[in-house]
Order: C-alpha cells, then structure tokens, then sequence
C-alpha cells in the first residue's frame, strides 16, 4: 500500500474512483467534464483543501478530499472530509484508516481545530470504522443544505 497527495496531474485516475464512490452512495450527476476542472482548480489551490490517493498493488485503491472552512466556533480553520472512498475489494485492509491518518496530520499542520464530515444514515459500516477512529456524532445538531443556483 502507499499513500501519496494527490495532483492535477492524479484526476484522471481520482475521477475513476470519484465515480466509483458516486455509483455506491448514489450521488447523481456524475460528468467529468464538469468534475474535472473542479479537481484542477481545488488542488492548485492548497487554501481550499487537500486529498490523498491509495494504491494497493500498484492501482488506485481508495480517496480522501478534504477542504477547510474557517469557523468563527471552533476558533479557526476546520477540516471538513468533503470525499472518502476506498474500493469494495481493498476495504479491511488498512487503507482506509492510513488515508485518514494522512489527511488528519495534514489538517494539524494546516493548523485546523476539528473536522468533521456527512455520512449517510444506513451507512453502518462507516459509522463503525469513524467510530473506532474517534468520531461521534455531534449530539443536538444534523447537517441541513441547501442547494444554491
């Protein structure tokens, strides 16, 4: 296994894994013509966030994106784990818990105070893995959106 950051230069290989995780949670929308310049545009610009790529064996085996957000709350710069997805067939094998490490090292020396991310309600799988990772739910809130034209 090995963890690297993520570059321009990786999208073509992250958009196979971006659709690869959109296809498992069901996100609609998938283009990569619209996705891609998106990913450019995020890791030229360090301010806005980071990511990380897995291989296993020589193949990309897993994500992490994570982009910072100022909170006036948490008394600075957070992290907030915008993508995370490691592939059905490497899953339990590590990978998941190092991409993790590497992005909440990263977002310590970003100088981030927290950070935190969605998870869908059926996903109890995850939950798990984020639980014995140190993540709680965060008792009296839930995450509300609203998409902007």
């Amino acid at each position: 296994m090995h963890i690297r950051p993520v570059t321009a230069n990786d999208v073509p290989v992250l958009l196979g894994l971006v659709k690869r995780y959109w296809e498992f949670e069901d996100i609609p929308g998938y283009d990569p013509a619209r996705l891609s310049p998106q990913l450019a545009w995020l890791f030229s610009q360090s301010h806005l966030g980071s990511a990380w790529i897995a291989f296993a064996d020589d193949q990309p085996a897993g994500y992490l994106i994570g982009v910072y957000v100022f909170s006036l709350e948490h008394a600075g710069l957070t992290a907030e784990i915008d993508e995370f997805f490691v592939l059905p067939a490497h899953r339990a094998r590590g990978i998941g818990s190092a991409l993790l490490q590497a992005a909440e090292t990263a977002f310590i020396a970003a100088g981030c105070t927290n950070v935190s991310l969605q998870l869908a309600h059926s996903n109890d799988s995850a939950r798990r893995f984020y639980r014995r990772n140190g993540y709680a739910e965060r008792s009296g809130y839930e995450l509300l959106d609203k998409m902007l034209d």
